[in-house]
């Protein structure tokens, strides 16, 4: 029939003719969904370091695996996080406001700490006179192999004992540490005690009752700087250093030198029995909840820190006091004060590494950033420790002064010491301490074996000690893993 519309094979006669779909004008580009998504998207998408990030933000606005497929034409939602992650260029924008640094310290602060290492030393000044005597039998002053044998019990034990109670308190038990401290520092002092009169010699009960005193204080001191107390043992100190630098130039009655020294020890006793006695009533209560909740560090753990503190002593006594232990000790003072800018030094490279983590985009660059720090930081320690060294050479012309060999064997300890006490701070104290043991050991055989006690035994030892360490920074901290 002339004039009818023609209906498409199979169609009711009543339905309409389908409209065709619109078709795009030549030269427009339809706009693609994921780009779009892409842009709005963005920020998030940049900043995501795997596409499972932008997957779980697809699935928690609500996206269906059959929406993304009738809107963007992928499987799922991890296609299309995968596309995403493909099409935006990665950006890790920084935070707003300065960065949070839990490393960044005061430099005044661990000099102070410095100091109040090195004033006990003062207290030989006032009892040398105490321990007037003829030379035993390794040609040594009187007293000082049962003074030698305590602080060697003592920096061991204490350096345990520290370690258990800081355990404690990273686990937030205060009362558990102070508890450790309490039961652990008179027993510390008692086995220094007891050492010290065992391999004292007859005759002499001044030298073991210094020793026994000394053996005390390291207890006490401990416990209040590990409680954080710096400030108030330097005010216990302070009385006796004032009248050690009296008798450097004056005579000082024996009875005052006692009473000086007899005063402070029972200050710091009685200041370090404050900060750990039992506390009652809320404090006690909340103490005993916190440890039955944590299962406690084990006692094991505090061994190689133990072991670590006997053998720097050990090392530390060789350099300081010499290979004929003759020596008037300066070196002990400069490692001593030394330990002040060592642990700022220690602080100072955390901190920087962290930023290093944050400014290395690989794993080489972070390595060598690292290692520049590490390089940083050790050699203004030897500066410092150099300084200190040739203090006393420079304030006393006319003083014995410091030779080459034994100034190389300062620097070499303390590199062994610095490098040590980082290992340590990483949790790698199992490495530091069987490099510093068996230095310590070579050294002790050498100087038994070797009748002239020659000098480049103990450069030698630490120089080899001093590269073992160092191999052990640079294959360790190189990681970025070991800077959790």
């Amino acid at each position: 029939m002339s004039g009818s519309i023609r209906m498409p094979p199979g169609s009711r006669p009543d339905t309409l003719p389908a409209i065709p779909r619109p078709r795009t004008r030549p030269g427009w580009a339809q706009a693609d969904p994921i780009d779009e998504l892409a842009a709005r998207l963005d920020d998030f998408t940049a900043a995501a370091v795997h596409p499972d990030e932008i997957a779980a933000l697809l699935e928690s606005d609500g996206l269906s695996d059959d929406q993304i497929r009738e809107r963007y034409g992928v499987k799922n939602s991890f296609a299309l996080a995968e596309e995403l992650y493909e099409r935006v260029e990665r950006r890790h924008p920084e935070p707003d406001g300065p960065v949070h640094d839990p490393w960044r310290v005061g430099l005044l602060g661990c000099l102070l700490r410095g100091v109040v290492f090195a004033l006990p030393g003062l207290g030989y000044v006032l009892g040398a006179p105490l321990l007037a005597g003829p030379r035993d039998d390794f040609g040594l002053p009187a007293g000082t192999v049962p003074m030698l044998a305590g602080a060697l019990v003592g920096w061991t034990w204490n350096q345990g004992l520290a370690h258990r109670a800081y355990s404690w308190l990273g686990l937030g038990d205060r009362s558990a540490a102070r508890r450790s401290l309490l039961f652990g520092a008179p027993l510390g002092a008692l086995l220094g005690s007891l050492v010290a009169f065992a391999v004292a010699g007859p005759g002499h009960p001044a030298a073991p009752a210094f020793a026994a005193g000394q053996s005390c204080y390291l207890g006490a001191a401990t416990v209040l700087l590990v409680m954080g107390r710096e400030r108030a043992l330097l005010v216990a100190l302070l009385p006796m250093a004032a009248g050690a630098v009296v008798a450097l130039a004056h005579s000082v009655p024996d009875a005052v030198r006692l009473t000086l020294l007899l005063g402070s020890l029972t200050v710091v006793a009685v200041l370090g029995l404050r900060e750990v006695a039992p506390r009652k009533g809320r404090g006690a209560a909340h103490g005993t909840r916190s440890r039955s909740a944590t299962s406690g560090p084990p006692l094991i753990g505090s061994l190689p820190h133990a072991l670590f503190g006997l053998a720097t002593g050990v090392l530390v006594l060789y350099t300081a006091l010499g290979d004929s232990l003759t020596d008037d000790g300066t070196g002990l003072v400069a490692l001593t004060l030394s330990m002040g800018p060592a642990e700022w030094l220690l602080y100072r490279f955390r901190s920087d590494s962290l930023a290093g983590l944050r400014s290395s985009s690989t794993t080489r660059a972070f390595r060598r950033t690292t290692l520049l720090t590490v390089v940083k930081c050790l050699a203004g320690y030897l500066a410092a420790l150099l300084a200190l060294g040739l203090a006393p050479a420079a304030l006393w012309p006319q003083g014995p002064g410091i030779s080459g060999v034994r100034l190389a064997g300062l620097l070499l300890l303390g590199v062994v010491l610095w490098t040590g006490l980082l290992l340590q701070s990483f949790g790698a104290v199992l490495g530091a301490t069987t490099v510093c043991c068996v230095a310590a050991l070579a050294q002790t055989l050498a100087l038994v074996t070797h009748t002239g006690s020659p000098h480049w035994i103990g450069p030698i030892v630490q120089g080899t000690a001093a590269v073992a360490l160092a191999a052990l920074v640079c294959g360790l901290l190189g990681r970025a893993t070991a800077h959790r």
